[in-house]
């Protein structure tokens, strides 16, 4: 039985009263996924029904037959209306890509790039090509993933190759297009080539990037779960790590520990490696975690993020080993004033670059301009950094539904720095913070 049935017939027990059965299934669904919040709830529910840990448990009753086939039914049609709605998702998010057909004349749009071809028809394989018409969507693999997509995409009709190029360029064929677009940053020159060699003489490839790279970055409802379920796993394990942080730890430690609770916790993989860079490298922005050990006086510099089923978090808080001095009090309040102004001017129609012209102004009016050298921050979603990116240079406008990063930063060489980031969303009214812990220094 899948989680969604497993669930569906927890809460059908909940509701007869038949509180064992359902705290059988719960503790199990909990067992398999213990960052499930919800269904850690409804465990919590069941055995305040049955009066744990004191209630003697017995053996789960069987239901009669006919009630197992009424579930059954039940739950077919449920399966069956969530496989409705994720193919309604999916084809609102092909409409947005044909948008693309008329603006660029094209016939056709190939999707090369995982990231996309997940966001567009489901697929979360690591091999494959989606064809957007303006009828029709196709997505095209090989026997490795024939079982796999037959499961997982949605909106799109599956069409099996043995080569690559062939199948593509034979489709292309079969549809009589001429005019393809492709996505220019992520097809290799060695793919085009070979993809080029198999095409007809009159079919032109047209090269996107720029016309491509706003598709996911306005995220819809399912996309806004999953990151914000990305961001409480990462932000338990942060709570986790900074309670065993203390002088004499090595960063590599806390580095290794952070990543068992993430995994542990419902985490697919990390989405980098985990900054954890104490004392003088904690000026160094992107400073993996190393053999140092932590010293008294050290501000200490955690950045961390985890991928949950495709999406990211992204998050930055600073510590301090003992009490802070002055300078190191000074340099995290200017941090978070720039952080502060930046997330109060988030709105949408804003440009892009005010926004990080609020927390670079704020920073160099302070002194420390030349100590703040990256962007303000980006996009995050099925990529850990995309659309859009929060810097000087952007020419876009915020627009409401998307969500990006605040992460001004102030490093300081051999003495130490200071970053802090949060996770927002750009909304009607303004900037809600998707991220949830203080950035007030944290002293340990």
């Amino acid at each position: 039985m899948d989680q969604l049935a497993s669930k569906t017939l927890a809460d059908v027990y909940m509701k007869q009263g038949h509180f064992q059965e359902a705290y059988e299934i719960l503790k199990s669904l909990s067992e398999k996924d213990p960052a499930d919040v919800e269904v850690r709830m409804k465990l919590e529910e069941a055995k305040e029904k049955l009066g744990l840990p004191f209630f003697q448990l017995r053996a789960p009753a069987s239901p009669p037959e006919e009630k197992i086939k009424a579930l059954e039914e039940w739950l077919a049609n449920i399966r069956k209306r969530e496989k409705t709605r994720g193919d309604a998702v999916h084809r609102v998010r092909l409409n947005s890509a044909r948008r693309l057909l008329d603006a660029q004349s094209l016939d056709g749009l190939l999707f090369s790039g995982l990231e996309n071809i997940r966001y567009l028809c489901g697929f979360t394989g690591s091999d494959g090509a989606l064809l957007v018409t303006r009828k029709d969507s196709f997505f095209l693999t090989d026997s490795r993933y024939w079982t796999q997509a037959d499961e997982e995409i949605k909106g799109s009709q599956t069409i099996h190759y043995k080569k690559k190029f062939d199948g593509i360029a034979s489709l292309l064929s079969d549809l009589k297009l001429k005019t393809v677009g492709f996505e220019s940053a992520v097809l290799t020159l060695s793919s085009h080539r070979a993809l080029k060699e198999n095409l007809a003489a009159d079919v032109t490839l047209v090269p996107l990037e720029n016309e491509t790279k706003n598709l996911r970055a306005i995220k819809d409802t399912q996309e806004l779960e999953l990151i914000k379920k990305a961001i409480d796993i990462s932000s338990r394990a942060f709570q986790h790590i900074i309670a065993m942080t203390r002088e004499g730890v090595v960063e590599k430690d806390l580095a290794l520990e952070m990543e068992f609770f993430m995994k542990r916790n419902g985490a697919d993989v990390l989405g980098f490696d985990i900054i954890v860079a104490s004392g003088k490298r904690s000026a160094l922005p992107h400073g993996k975690a190393s053999e140092k050990r932590i010293a008294k006086g050290d501000l200490i510099l955690f950045d961390y993020g985890l991928r949950y089923q495709g999406y990211h978090s992204d998050e930055t808080c600073t510590a301090i080993c003992g009490e802070p001095s002055p300078e190191q009090q000074k340099i995290h309040q200017v941090v978070k004033e720039a952080h502060d102004k930046a997330i109060e001017m988030v709105r949408p129609g804003i440009p892009i670059r005010d926004i990080d012209a609020a927390a670079r102004d704020h920073i160099r009016d302070c002194g420390y301009g030349d100590y703040f050298g990256h962007g303000l921050g980006h996009g995050v979603g099925l990529n850990v950094h995309e659309d859009p990116f929060v810097n000087a240079d952007s020419k876009d406008l915020l627009q409401e539904g998307m969500v990006f990063t605040i992460e001004p930063g102030v490093y300081i060489p051999d003495q130490g720095g200071v970053r802090l980031e949060d996770m927002v969303r750009v909304t009607a009214h303004g900037a809600e913070v998707l991220t949830t812990l203080s950035k007030d220094l944290h002293v340990i």
